[in-house]
C-alpha cells in the first residue's frame, strides 16, 4: 500500500499524493493511504464512505468548519510522476493533480495532523469522483447517506484559486435547442426543408447575446451563453430533418435553476428546448461570522476576494445551508492541462494562513 508521511513538509506530501495515481473511479489506493494516515491521529474520529474519507474533531467549540478536497484526477497525459522545478522566481511542482487539487489535499492533511486543538471544530473531507458525473461524486453520496457529516457553520473547498478566496460559484445548465425539417434528396432540395439551415437563427441569437453582469455582495459575476456542439445530418445526399445546437448557460448565483431555465426558454422562444443537465450556483455568503473571520485572516493585504466563474462543489454545501468559499493553491486555468503545475509558495502560504486562522503557529 502507498504510504503518506504526515510529518513531511506540505510540498513533499503533495508529491507523495500526486505519485499515487487516482484517476476518477480509481481512487482506492489514495483513499487507503489517506485513511491509514489519518487513523494514526488520536484526536480525530475517522470514517470511510466508499473512497471518501472523513475525519472530525469533537472539542465542543462554538463553530464547526468543513475543509474539503477531492482525491481524483482527470486521466493522465504523460504528466506523472511529480517533478519539482527550481526557479529563481519561485519553485514549481509539476504533475497531474498538483494544481487540481492534491496541493490542497496536502494542506488538509497537514492541518489534520498538526493542528490537534483548533479554535473551531473541524471536519476534513477527502472525497472521490469530483471530475465525473455528479452521481458518482463523493459529496453527492455523502449528502445522501450521512448529511450530518457535512453540517457546519462554514465550509472551505480547496479548489485551486491562486491562493486567493473565491466566493460562491456560478450555476451551469446544458440544453439542446432543436430545429425540425423534412428530408429530401439534395438533388431536389426544394422538395424538403433543411433543418441545419434553420439553426442559423439560433446561432445569430447567441451572437447577439448581451451577457448579464450582476454585482452580488460586492462581487461582479459574468454570465455566459454559448453553443458548444452542433449535431445534424443524415447522409451526403439527404437534407437533414433535425439539427441540435447544444448550449451551455453559466448563470450568476442570484438566479435559481428555475429562473435560469425560464430565461433560456424565453431566449430561444419558438424552438424546441430540452434541458439535459443543471446544477445550481452558490451565493457568496460572505456576511456570516465565520466567513468574515476567515476573510480577515486570509484575504491578503488588500482583502482580495474574487467571484468564482466556474462551478465547484461549494454549491453542494450551500444547498445544505452551509456557506462556502473556494480557497486553494494553484491557477485554475492550469487544471486538466498536460503542463499542470502549482507554485510551491501557494501551497506553503495556504497552509500557513489556515494554521494561523485556526489558532496554530504558522
Amino acid at each position: 500500500m502507498p504510504h503518506l508521511d504526515l510529518s513531511a513538509d506540505v510540498v513533499t506530501l503533495t508529491e507523495q499524493l500526486v505519485n499515487i495515481e487516482s484517476v476518477s473511479k480509481n481512487e482506492r489506493a489514495v483513499a487507503d493511504a489517506v485513511e491509514q494516515a489519518l487513523r494514526r491521529l488520536d484526536h480525530l474520529t475517522v470514517s470511510r464512505h466508499g473512497n471518501t474519507v472523513v475525519a472530525r474533531t469533537d472539542l465542543g467549540r462554538g463553530e464547526r468548519v468543513v475543509i474539503a478536497g477531492h482525491l481524483d484526477t482527470v486521466p493522465h497525459n504523460d504528466n506523472l510522476p511529480a517533478r519539482r522545478e527550481r526557479r529563481p522566481d519561485g519553485d514549481l511542482l509539476h504533475g497531474l493533480g498538483t494544481c487540481d487539487m492534491k496541493g490542497g489535499d496536502a494542506v488538509i492533511l497537514r492541518l489534520a495532523a498538526h493542528v490537534p486543538e483548533p479554535n473551531r471544530d473541524l471536519t476534513f473531507i477527502l472525497y472521490e469522483a469530483e471530475e465525473i458525473e455528479a452521481e458518482f461524486n463523493g459529496l453527492t453520496q455523502l449528502s445522501a447517506s450521512d448529511p450530518e457529516l457535512m453540517t457546519a457553520d462554514f465550509a472551505i473547498l480547496m479548489e485551486p484559486s491562486n491562493a486567493v478566496v473565491e466566493a460562491g460559484c456560478q450555476g451551469t445548465m446544458r440544453l439542446d435547442v432543436r430545429t425540425h425539417g423534412e428530408r429530401a434528396h439534395s438533388a431536389r432540395s426544394w422538395k424538403g426543408d433543411n433543418a441545419i439551415h434553420k439553426a442559423a437563427d439560433i446561432l445569430a441569437r447567441l451572437q447577439r447575446y448581451d451577457a448579464r453582469r450582476p454585482v452580488i455582495d460586492g462581487l461582479e459575476y459574468h454570465e455566459g451563453l454559448n453553443a458548444v456542439f452542433i449535431r445534424g445530418g443524415v447522409a451526403g445526399n439527404v437534407l437533414p430533418d433535425e439539427c441540435v445546437v447544444e448550449v451551455n448557460f453559466r448563470f450568476a448565483p442570484d438566479r435559481s435553476e428555475a429562473d435560469a431555465e425560464g430565461f433560456v426558454r424565453d431566449f430561444f422562444e419558438g424552438y424546441d428546448v430540452t434541458v439535459t443537465d443543471s446544477a445550481p450556483g452558490a451565493l457568496p455568503g460572505l456576511d456570516v461570522p465565520a466567513a468574515k473571520a476567515f476573510l480577515e485572516a486570509v484575504g491578503g493585504p488588500d482583502g482580495t476576494v474574487n467571484p468564482k466563474f466556474g462551478w465547484t462543489d461549494v454549491a453542494r454545501f450551500t444547498g445544505l445551508g452551509v456557506p462556502a468559499v473556494n480557497f486553494g493553491p494553484g491557477d485554475p486555468m492550469l487544471a486538466h492541462k498536460q503542463e499542470e503545475h502549482v507554485p510551491v509558495e501557494h501551497i506553503e502560504r495556504c497552509e500557513a494562513q489556515l494554521r494561523a486562522w485556526l489558532g496554530a503557529d504558522a
